[in-house]
């Protein structure tokens, strides 16, 4: 797909650092390591990429040294250019400026970034959704129905158990946006906000100058709710495969659903790859007594037990004599001979005793910290 210069991206990369508290001791929602060898980041940064969208600016707040690491000068992502490319916005960017709070206070202290692009139309997105989507298509029918506002939406199974801060819209008949609803109290089929939006960049600029003069931060409270009937907002439904990361369970849920093909399938396209940063491990390598089932391996580990059900990051090391089920293993973590993992996340660079036993449930995985010794 050809350069649009016409059309701007914004990530925000540390908006939902909250909801998954243990993950991002040590680093952004966006740089959380995520199916064997990618970033959250990745899915929405390679669905500007493949939209056209060369111009991508990364809003982070705090830990991110990790995503900086990561993101380098986004050659992996063809965003190494003289003209647009990648452009990460730390969260103090005016004098006097503090630590925001949402994304329309993030924006404020970020505008001048904004105000020297020459884009007409912004595109916005969470790192809290794994999903592949084509920009171009929201951005194309924000333009025809006149909107002022574009939400991207998917279908969803919702009940009261489902994580804190989910939006829920409804919808009329031709997709105009008629009420938002904040962790509301339904369950069933409903249409989820993704955290994606698409504006032109003029009306954006009032939206957070109206802000700022308000101290309001919030798009969905302060735009979507408060101003349903005074703006024009509208809908895409996004029916692609998507997986709400809101919990270290959903986490554990998310990496493991990538085990069945239809998944996979749906999620890394051929037409819309997934880039990542490229390491430069060796292939993975199964001793004479390995058994492997239904699992993902990834480059650089090397396996001398029996996995089952698993998502194993690079270099990750399996001892001889250990059985692993239904684990989720970051890179770098070595699980010594003899160990019984079912259950488990594996932080990066975790260590593993020989004989240990760790036994999680589905319901409640064992979560192991980054660089513990066990």
């Amino acid at each position: 797909m050809g350069v649009n210069y016409n059309v701007l991206g914004l990530i925000f990369a540390s908006l939902h650092d909250s909801t998954v508290i243990d993950l991002t001791k040590h680093r952004t929602m966006g740089s959380i390591m995520f199916g064997g060898r990618y970033r959250l980041i990745d899915f929405p940064l390679s669905s500007m990429v493949n939209s056209g969208i060369y111009e991508v600016g990364v809003i982070t707040k705090s830990n991110y040294g990790s995503l900086l690491d990561h993101l380098g000068s986004g050659r992996e992502w063809d965003l190494a250019r003289k003209k647009g490319g990648l452009h990460l916005l730390p969260p103090f960017s005016q004098e006097g400026s503090s630590v925001y709070r949402g994304r329309l206070e993030a924006l404020h202290n970020v505008w001048s970034f904004l105000e020297h692009s020459k884009a007409e139309y912004v595109v916005m997105s969470d790192c809290d959704y794994v999903t592949t989507i084509d920009f171009s298509a929201v951005v194309e029918q924000h333009i025809k129905s006149g909107a002022d506002i574009t939400t991207v939406y998917g279908k969803y199974l919702y009940s009261e158990d489902s994580g804190s801060c989910v939006d829920v819209l409804e919808m009329d008949e031709d997709g105009r946006i008629r009420n938002v609803m904040i962790d509301p109290q339904i369950s069933g089929e409903c249409n989820i906000c993704l955290d994606m939006f698409v504006m032109r960049k003029d009306f954006l600029r009032k939206l957070v100058r109206d802000a700022a003069s308000k101290s309001q931060y919030s798009i969905i409270r302060d735009c979507l709710q408060a101003r349903v009937n005074d703006y024009k907002l509208m809908g895409y439904e996004h029916k692609g495969y998507f997986s709400r990361i809101d919990s270290v369970k959903s986490y554990f849920d998310a990496n493991l659903a990538l085990l069945e093909e239809k998944n996979r399938t749906a999620l890394f396209k051929p037409s819309a790859p997934v880039y990542t940063k490229i390491g430069d491990n060796g292939p993975a390598k199964y001793g004479l007594d390995a058994k492997v089932k239904n699992s993902l391996i990834a480059d650089g580990c090397i396996i001398e037990g029996t996995v089952e059900n698993c998502v194993l990051f690079r270099g990750v090391k399996v001892g001889k004599g250990s059985v692993l089920k239904n684990c989720v293993l970051q890179q770098g973590t070595k699980v010594g001979a003899g160990c019984a993992l079912s259950n488990v996340i594996a932080d990066k660079n975790v260590e593993v005793a020989d004989g240990r036993v760790l036994t999680g449930s589905e319901t409640y995985p064992i979560y192991i910290s980054k660089n513990a010794k066990l």
